[in-house]
């Protein structure tokens, strides 16, 4: 309601100063007029953002093709936003191609009102070559931003992290992994050499969002989650899951587009049975036994950034 502003009470959640907020650039020298301007982060995002070379614009993370936020709204690579609910405490193959594969798992509350769980992405689980890399949310009552929720793992090895902005991780092996802080706590950004790079930081439900959308959060459980931007560098045109074939050049989508939160299915068939397997119906991993991919083909037609016709946010920046 408006009455606690205009009682001239503080607004919950003041708007960060311009100063508070993060600088990005556009890194893409395809778009002379644009590269290398400095940008300020938006209000909505003022940590993380990116800036979208083609309208040269900062742009929020959640609103750019391969975001994959809230309850889970996904945004395609064709640029088309959609909702896939899947069903809490369980796992589901977001892409899977020759030699990616990324799950998801689940948690959610059941909402005796609809015919649906409230779902929030807790984890995902990342294959390639013969590695396995883990990122989750670590389950949090009371939310405190300066406390690291984050759970990292390479190999079944945890991963620790200096809480210091900048700090970073990388993996002895190739194709090379690092990990930077991108903030003290709760964000990083993860690059798989060749393969793909992962915005992610991990957001909790807060008494806001609660009330706007009925959860029925309490301090009991925050639903501390992730929320993902995800960049692929040489997906194949084989590449499935409930976001990776949204990536294919022939893709049409499925959701009904004029309709406020469209919807995919599909649950049985992107459904996994845990966070490493790769036994979903739609399942196209097979370990890297093939190396033929996009990256063969003629990048010098793909316009990088625009992230509006299917591959365009497939190549390298």
């Amino acid at each position: 309601s408006s009455s606690s502003s205009s009682s001239g009470a503080p607004p919950k959640y003041p708007s960060p100063s311009p100063n508070s907020r993060k600088k990005v650039r556009c890194k893409n020298k395809e778009y002379g007029q644009c590269y290398n301007q400095e940008h300020v982060c938006p209000a909505t995002c003022p940590t993380f953002c990116q800036v979208d070379c083609v309208t040269c614009k900062p742009v929020c993370n959640c609103d750019y093709p391969g975001a994959v936020c809230q309850d889970p709204r996904f945004i395609g690579g064709d640029g088309i936003t959609f909702y896939f609910h899947g069903k809490k405490n369980k796992d589901f193959c977001l892409v899977s191609d020759p030699n990616l594969h990324i799950n998801a798992h689940f948690i959610g509350k059941r909402n005796k009102n609809m015919g649906r769980d409230f779902t929030w992405v807790q984890s995902i689980g990342i294959m390639f070559d013969k590695h396995r890399l883990f990122l989750g949310a670590i389950k949090t009552s009371e939310w405190d931003d300066a406390k690291d929720r984050l759970s990292l793992a390479f190999d079944g090895e945890p991963i620790f992290l200096d809480e210091t902005l900048g700090s970073q991780w990388s993996s002895t092996s190739k194709p090379q992994v690092i990990i930077t802080r991108t903030s003290e706590t709760n964000n990083v950004i993860i690059q798989v050499q060749g393969k793909l790079k992962i915005m992610a930081k991990v957001v909790p439900i807060t008494d806001e969002d609660s009330r706007v959308h009925n959860y029925g959060i309490t301090n009991e459980d925050r639903f501390a989650h992730l929320d993902l931007g995800f960049k692929f560098h040489a997906l194949t045109s084989r590449v499935d899951g409930v976001l990776g074939k949204t990536y294919k050049d022939d893709y049409v989508s499925r959701v009904k587009i004029g309709v406020a939160m469209p919807i995919m299915g599909g649950d049985r068939e992107y459904a996994s049975s845990s966070i490493f397997a790769t036994d979903c119906l739609a399942s196209k991993f097979d370990g890297g036994l093939e190396e033929t991919s996009l990256q063969t083909m003629d990048h010098a037609s793909i316009k990088c950034a625009s992230g509006m016709n299917g591959q365009a946010v497939v190549c390298k920046r």
